[in-house]
């Protein structure tokens, strides 16, 4: 169920970076701006008060309390827009606590099915290349639905941001824009 007004799909952002400036943080912002109807991006805000995955936390309902208001989130998304950093060559650890919770099937599947985008940033010069095919490695597990294109790897994110963390660089707000086109009609399949 979404919670977008009538006729608008709810894409539920979800940084792979837990610091709250981080460059993947700013791309999901310009994700918001730049998102054509009839998607309405939404950053998730709470991935920090995740706790490590540990099936002793788990129960019935599907975790403590920050993983079941992670979950509700996802169920209540048409869509998910991932945006990772990539470190030491692979997708950043609290990305992939994120995922193993809510891939669990308790109290309900949350992934299955779900159509998902990914996008990165890194300061570095390569992108995030192999993080996001990490990323798909793992979605695909969880029996995601996830665009296999177009991709976004934005390397040298720091000359992409203006001081107030704003994306600025023209040639990457339109790769984004064709992302987010892409997901809306990935959307229309699902």
């Amino acid at each position: 169920m979404s919670s977008a007004p009538e006729g608008m799909r709810r894409v539920l952002g979800l940084a792979g970076s837990l610091r709250r400036g981080s460059y993947n943080r700013r791309l999901l912002d310009a994700a918001v701006e730049l998102a054509p109807a009839p998607l309405v991006v939404v950053p998730y805000d709470d991935a920090v008060a995740l706790p490590l995955f540990d099936e002793d936390l788990e129960g019935p309902e599907g975790g403590p309390e920050a993983v079941q208001r992670l979950r509700r989130a996802v169920a209540g998304a048409d869509a998910l827009l991932i945006a990772t950093p990539e470190y030491n060559q692979s997708l950043p650890g609290g990305l992939k606590n994120m995922l193993d919770w809510l891939s669990r099937p308790a109290p309900d599947e949350v992934l299955e099915g779900k159509p998902v985008s990914v996008i990165g940033a890194s300061t570095g010069p390569w992108g995030t290349r192999l993080a996001q095919s990490s990323l798909r490695q793992v979605l695909h597990a969880t029996g995601a639905h996830v665009l296999p294109g177009p991709a976004l790897y934005l390397r040298e994110a720091a000359r992409m941001f203006d001081a107030a963390g704003h994306l600025v660089d023209e040639a990457t707000r339109e790769r984004l824009r064709t992302v987010l086109a892409s997901l809306a009609g990935w959307l229309r399949l699902h």
